[in-house]
């Protein structure tokens, strides 16, 4: 281990308990949107007083201020980890029972978001004189559409939805990042102006039942380990193994590996549900592993979030570009989220359509899934566009997690009282 990286990793764990810490004592906030929060005013403060000296030593500050690539973070570490303690106490006969609403949402939904959102960015945009093409617009789109299932299952369970549709929340969020990728690579190609970027409904199939295949085969073999071991750590390890060997084998073969994470976990729960052995469904030292592992990866991740708040700061068209973002996004999540309503008979828990449309669009959550996209277009479009859609992605991060997390219990209950 490197003194970098131990340097890093002391300077963030002490943020992680410093930040909590106020909170825990005086805010009351939720954990994440704390840190996110307080992370950015912090953030702000050093560049702006920083500033009032050198702009040479903002600019020094501000490197600093972003030691972690969010990419690399999620992309080949993080993630899979993140999503595996998500869902691993979701069981296979609750997507058996809502598959239908959890299938209208992941896919029909994410698909009409993308093409709302980049419809409606690229005329507002045109409107105000701002130069970005289509093909990037609806890129965007893609980009921002997919809900996150690191700020769904930290955030939106902690106030007592009622259980089915706080299922389909995070049902949602755990699988519509592979419709998102999907989208994303197709309309990839459609922007650098290649002809490969591939038919969606292909490059879904490969990337969703690919990634279900290699799940379930790597988990098999290593729940076989798991079920017929006495030791708690053989356990964890064994877990461990099966959700990153399965993220590995993905990114090999090029499907999602965070649906393969997913897969792992819904497998894992219902294996243990499921099993005669009193001692497989209750081990709260597995339990209790991967709930805090689960805790530290959202705290780092929300700490470097709440710290790269200089893109938005930076980006060209700054103020204009955020509250574009934030409108578009009102448009093409409520839109598409309406339109699936009607597809969706009943819908849950007694809502009104109305009302089921204000909580999931409210409750629509975006994080460092889409900042990890977002940073995948360097390659693809010139300096001055790629700004904008860092810049629009991170407002957007910033305002779901926490205007909308702030906000989410209490436009919850003036839905549940009506």
């Amino acid at each position: 281990m490197s003194s970098g990286f131990l340097e890093l990793f002391v300077t963030l764990l002490t943020l992680i308990v410093a930040f909590g810490y106020v909170n825990e004592r005086f805010f009351h906030l939720s954990h994440e949107i704390a840190l996110m929060l307080f992370s950015m005013v912090v953030s702000v403060l050093l560049i702006l007083g920083a500033s009032l000296y050198s702009q040479e030593i903002a600019r020094e500050f501000a490197a600093r201020l972003q030691p972690v690539n969010i990419e690399n973070f999620l992309m080949n570490g993080a993630l899979c980890f993140m999503l595996f303690a998500g869902s691993c106490h979701m069981r296979l006969s609750d997507f058996k029972s809502q598959m239908k609403a959890v299938s209208i949402l992941s896919f029909i939904a994410t698909l009409l978001a993308t093409v709302i959102y980049g419809l409606a960015f690229y005329g507002l945009t045109q409107l105000c004189g701002i130069e970005i093409s289509l093909p990037v617009c609806l890129l965007f789109g893609s980009i921002v559409s997919p809900t996150d299932p690191i700020a769904a299952t930290s955030i939106l369970n902690k106030f007592g939805l009622p259980r089915v549709t706080g299922f389909l929340i995070e049902g949602e969020s755990l699988l519509n990042d592979g419709v998102g990728v999907a989208l994303f690579v197709c309309l990839s190609g459609l922007v650098t102006s290649q002809s490969g970027g591939g038919n969606f409904f292909d490059i879904m199939i490969h990337q969703v039942f690919g990634a279900a295949t290699v799940g379930v085969l790597v988990t098999a073999v290593c729940y076989w380990v798991f079920k017929n071991s006495r030791s708690d750590s053989l356990r964890v390890f064994s877990s461990l193994l099966a959700v990153s060997l399965s993220y590995i084998a993905c990114q090999e073969l090029d499907c999602s590996g965070p649906i393969a994470s997913v897969v792992c976990g819904v497998m894992f729960s219902t294996f243990r549900e499921s099993s005669p052995d009193p001692g497989i469904k209750d081990l709260p030292a597995f339990d209790g592993c991967w709930s805090i592992l689960d805790s530290f990866l959202n705290s780092v991740l929300y700490v470097i979030l709440g710290s790269s708040i200089i893109y938005v700061m930076n980006m060209p068209n700054a103020v204009t570009i955020a509250l574009l973002a934030i409108a578009c996004n009102l448009i093409g999540r409520g839109g598409s989220v309406m339109a699936c309503t009607f597809m969706m008979s009943p819908l849950p828990d007694g809502f009104s359509r109305k009302g089921f449309t204000t909580l999931l669009t409210w409750g629509g959550l975006r994080g460092g899934l889409c900042i990890a996209l977002a940073m995948s277009t360097k390659e693809m479009v010139d300096p001055n566009t790629y700004n904008m859609v860092m810049g629009g992605t991170y407002t957007l991060v910033f305002f779901t997690t926490v205007v909308q997390g702030l906000t989410l219990r209490r436009v919850y209950a003036r839905i549940a009282h009506h």
